[in-house]
């Protein structure tokens, strides 16, 4: 085992000294070490339930015969972040996760993780550790958030119901009193949020990769099913480190292909192209960013989910969850194995009823292609990316106006001000990886302006990313960003722009001339963020396109 490092022989006499000072028993030096890195925090509520499940996960870890070791994960809530400094620090939290878990799991010699997760940034964090660590490794997401519950069956949901509602007040759709019932209302419980934002888009796109349990992806944060998921996860670890079965045995790029296309058929966030690029980099898997949009245009989408759509996660749980998104994919499913020993294709085979009202079969999908669209043009010559599933029929292609703001807190502010009407693009930029710096979401102005009713006549396109619970014509990872000197940088106030999402286009349409002319008198800004690890990560970030990694290169 890899723990006998650090605890067989005589000139380890030390280290067993130091274990025994932690209560540890001397029986327990002959069992594996299963570290369990545990994102548990009073911060965010699709975490503040994993005391209960980091219970189960020890009494499994134990009754397979291993002995668990916990340590901490730290976690930033993006929805308590948004629209403010803090958002700087959510993305760039990925590197710093995945960083410390190669660092504890490899100074202490664990023999294998299990690693507890729900969020944003977490979960794609903790899979980059296990494909980089590449020991025995089984992921536990805590589950999604029930909906809120109104009158006459009404469902609320966080997105729909703050941030949009948020703007709705002030369009004057909704007085104060109806406000403060959405604000109570939209977050329930513990859970990641109820519909298919990134927190839950990860869990999902985690249980296809074969890096969780079946169920872990979609199984509520406060069912029963979601504490048996972790204690057969800390059982199935000790299994895993018994037969060294490895992350990279299980994340090829079959197993990539089948997440992006279970992605697709879901409409799910825009921010997993980002993921998965990070999370295959470490795998050494090679994933253009191209694969997504090759996929997309032969992948329908096949179930109409929140916030762009009507269903939650509870409804796709109850419908078959990835199983039996799997089973309607069909043919399209390639063979990949899975933390639970079975394959894509036995765990698609073991599905009896899928209720295809949530999850649509391939002859009848809500819409012909999948979710994601990647776009280019001079506006974005390495790529961008855009959430079709979320888009209307009339914005899928469209020709405005923009107006260009160097921070997303002067776009946020022309939009409630009313200053942003109809036939507007609304160009966000300096907000990429090194410019932000750490690529903020842009979930506040998104939300405002469907809450402004402006969903149908207004574009925003940005080098920043946009929250899972985004929806309308939004396009980000703008690549080249602004502070590179990428052409969005170059965009003035008036100009027209082209969006076409059926073509993948995205074109400034200035002459090259004039863009020659502003580039020569183009400079790169200061920075917005001098002090601290950020102005660390701005150096060393790499652009959107690759994943918006660091790197030492």
């Amino acid at each position: 085992m890899r723990s006998d490092t650090i605890k067989k022989g005589l000139e380890r006499t030390p280290h067993r000294a130091l274990l025994k000072g932690t209560g540890m028993p001397q029986s327990a030096l002959e069992k594996p070490f299963i570290g369990v890195a545990t994102s548990f925090t009073d911060l965010i509520p699709g975490h503040v339930g994993m005391r209960d499940l980091e219970r189960f996960i020890e009494k499994g870890v134990h009754s397979g015969g291993g002995y668990s070791l916990f340590f901490g994960i730290p976690g930033v809530c993006d929805g308590i972040a948004m629209g403010h400094k803090g958002m700087h620090y959510s993305l760039p939290t990925r590197e710093l996760i995945a960083d410390m878990v190669e660092s504890v799991a490899e100074a202490h010699r664990l023999d294998g993780l299990v690693l507890l997760t729900n969020c944003d940034k977490i979960t794609p964090g903790m899979l980059m550790a296990a494909a980089r660590l590449d020991i025995p490794c089984i992921v536990v997401t805590a589950g999604p958030m029930m909906s809120g519950r109104g009158e006459a069956g009404r469902k609320y949901s966080f997105v729909t119901d703050t941030f949009e509602a948020m703007a709705r007040y002030k369009a004057g759709v909704i007085d104060a009193k109806e406000l403060a019932v959405c604000e109570d209302n939209a977050c329930p419980g513990m859970g990641s949020c109820q519909g298919l934002f990134t927190a839950n888009t990860m869990a999902i796109l985690t249980e296809t990769l074969g890096m969780s349990l079946p169920r872990c992806g979609t199984a509520l944060a406060v069912s029963a099913l979601k504490r048996r998921i972790a204690f057969a996860s800390g059982e199935k670890i000790v299994e895993l480190v018994t037969n060294n079965v490895t992350p990279r045995q299980i994340m090829t790029r079959a197993a990539f292909e089948n997440a992006i296309r279970v992605d697709l058929a879901l409409g799910g966030s825009s921010n997993t192209v980002l993921h998965l690029l990070a999370i295959a980099r470490e795998a050494g898997v090679e994933l253009p960013l191209e694969t997504f949009d090759l996929l997309a245009k032969e992948t329908p989408q096949l179930s109409s989910m929140n916030p762009a759509g009507e269903f939650f996660m509870e409804d796709l749980d109850a419908a078959g969850g990835v199983a039996g998104v799997l089973k309607q994919l069909g043919d399209k499913v390639k063979e990949s194995q899975t933390v639970m020993g079975l394959s894509t294709l036995q765990l698609a085979a073991s599905v009896e009823n899928v209720d295809e009202q949530v999850i649509r079969p391939l002859t009848d999908p809500v819409k012909k292609e999948g979710g994601i669209a990647v776009l280019f043009g001079n506006l974005a010559p390495k790529g961008a990316v855009v959430k079709q599933s979320g888009v209307s029929a009339p914005m899928m292609q469209f020709e405005g106006t923009a107006r260009c703001f160097d921070a997303e807190e002067q776009a946020m502010a022309a939009i409630m001000e009313g200053r942003i009407v109809s036939g507007d693009v609304v160009v966000i930029r300096y907000e990429g990886p090194k410019g932000g710096p750490g690529m903020r979401e842009m979930l506040a102005p998104t939300a405002a302006i469907m809450g402004m009713g402006l969903g149908d006549s207004v574009a925003l396109i940005t080098d920043g990313r946009f929250s899972g619970g985004t929806r309308g014509p939004c396009i980000g990872h703008i690549s080249p960003e602004a502070a590179e000197g990428g052409p969005i940088a170059l965009v003035a106030d008036g100009d027209r722009i082209l969006l076409d999402i059926p073509n993948r286009k995205l074109e400034l349409l200035v002459d090259e001339a004039t863009l020659a002319t502003r580039r020569a008198g183009w400079s790169a800004p200061e920075p917005k963020i001098k002090t601290g690890w950020l102005a660390r990560y701005a150096k060393v970030v790499t652009s959107a396109y690759t994943g918006a990694v660091t790197t030492a290169d």
